[in-house]
């Protein structure tokens, strides 16, 4: 969980002509799935992907974020710093595993929603109460279970394929009693 204290900058409203000195807030925020969910769920538009959202969209995001019920005015009161906050809490691993990737990367044409991570949670037996963690901590467990799940195999060389044929072949022929 991320929690950021808004900051106590004086502005001046237009609308009530008038100078404002808001009080500061801490605002509690979580990436997880739920709010990716909510968020879908309002745009109806994939979070998760290379092209950048708005604004707008990125502000509300925010709110889905939120644990807690911040005033509507906290929002329009972050600043550069405090978005940079957010956004490198949302970037961090937050866990201590370590993946090996692929040196080649391998592009899913298949859009990742909220609904595509779910299915992975149901299919590899992970709780629902998972989807309130950390999302790249989720990503991440749904990752070490998909590979502990469908383990790679060691790939043999040319050489050892051959010997193993050999000896199925040789015990083939003393089993049947044949030369070949």
């Amino acid at each position: 969980m991320l929690r950021i204290k808004t900051s106590t900058v004086e502005y001046y409203d237009e609308k009530l002509e008038m100078f404002i000195n808001p009080e500061s807030f801490v605002i509690e925020l979580e990436h997880s799935l739920n709010a990716i969910s909510q968020w879908e769920s309002k745009w109806e538009k994939v979070f998760l992907t290379d092209k950048p959202h708005t604004v707008d969209e990125m502000i509300d995001y925010y709110k889905t974020m939120a644990i807690n019920d911040p005033p509507e005015e906290v929002w329009a009161l972050l600043t550069n710093v405090e978005i940079e906050k957010i956004q490198e809490y949302m970037s961090s691993k937050k866990t201590a595993t370590i993946t090996q990737k692929d040196s080649k990367k391998v592009y899913n044409s298949e859009p990742i929603t909220s609904e595509l991570i779910y299915y992975w949670m149901i299919a590899l037996n992970i709780p629902f109460e998972c989807q309130y963690w950390h999302l790249n901590r989720l990503l991440t467990l749904i990752s070490v279970c998909s590979h502990k799940n469908n383990p790679n195999k060691k790939k043999r060389s040319t050489r050892e394929i051959m010997q193993q044929n050999h000896d199925l072949n040789a015990a083939r022929r003393k089993a049947l009693n044949t030369k070949g």
